[in-house]
């Protein structure tokens, strides 16, 4: 796999001038869809991540081999620049360093790791965020972990809905003082708010979670926003067509009578077809 190419592709991204969606994958055939349909990354959440592994909620419990593995398994499918959602690195400071060793050999662009209480603790009744110096010290791990510097490491909060916009800018600049390429937003609902970010950090920035306020991309890029998150809705489309279709099936409707099922075209663009019938002609004498 060419590691280096996406990632160069991928800093080129946050060095740009463009704000950009990303298509939300969670395993080989999505990816090879996002980047069938033209995105120019893939973003492979944690949320994503526990649905795809686990048929679980996001509460953390996906361990990091199990999403490095997912990741890895994405990447290999093709050439899309996969950025991942590494949640709380898994731990203290030190499993974060380990979190930036075990992503970056999965082949992942970009990653980001963030500042909530996770995974939930005893009594708590909404989420929390580590102190400052906590999270600066865990992206420090982070960063002394990456032996690739063309890895893009992002700092991630949700102060902005937990905290409030002075305690997200606080974490932003610490962050960005430890030495982060990113700086990723989650929870900011203005333009007010983004626009005080962007005027006291000088990073590139990501969002997360955003408003219909927040949804012109020529305005964020004027902002630094690289990157803008439309939620995860391929997950929820796929589960609703398995849904339906086992439904179908079980009602009685013949195999032939189903609707929404991709044609045969479809299943050997994403499949690959030619790929593995040239190879069974070149190397099996097919």
């Amino acid at each position: 796999m060419n590691w280096t190419d996406r990632r160069r592709r991928f800093r080129a991204i946050l060095s740009g001038d463009r704000c950009h969606h990303p298509g939300s994958v969670f395993d080989p055939i999505s990816a090879r869809i996002a980047e069938d349909l033209g995105f120019e990354l893939g973003m492979f959440a944690g949320s994503t991540a526990s649905l795809t592994v686990l048929g679980a909620p996001d509460l953390i419990v996906l361990t990091l081999s199990e999403f490095a593995g997912q990741a890895y398994r994405i990447g290999r499918a093709g050439n899309l620049p996969l950025m991942v959602d590494a949640d709380h690195g898994y731990g203290n400071a030190l499993n974060a360093r380990r979190t930036v060793e075990e992503l970056e050999t999965a082949g992942v662009s970009g990653l980001s790791l963030e500042d909530t209480e996770l995974p939930t603790p005893f009594g708590a009744t909404k989420p929390r965020l580590t102190s400052i110096a906590e999270g600066a010290g865990k992206m420090k791990a982070a960063l002394s972990g990456r032996q690739d510097p063309l890895l893009c490491i992002a700092g991630r909060t949700s102060a902005p809905q937990i905290s409030g916009l002075d305690d997200a800018i606080a974490r932003g600049k610490a962050y960005e003082a430890a030495g982060v390429d990113a700086l990723f937003f989650v929870g900011v609902r203005t333009r007010a708010e983004l626009d005080a970010i962007a005027a006291a950090t000088t990073l590139p920035l990501i969002l997360g979670g955003g408003t219909p306020e927040l949804s012109d991309l020529s305005y964020l890029a004027a902002r630094r926003v690289r990157i803008a998150l439309q939620g995860h809705q391929p997950f929820a489309a796929a589960v609703k067509a398995v849904h339906d279709t086992l439904k179908a099936l079980r009602d009685g409707t013949p195999p032939g009578k189903l609707s929404g099922i991709a044609d045969a075209e479809l299943m050997k663009r994403v499949t690959r077809d030619a790929d593995y019938t040239k190879w069974t002609r070149d190397y099996l004498g097919g």
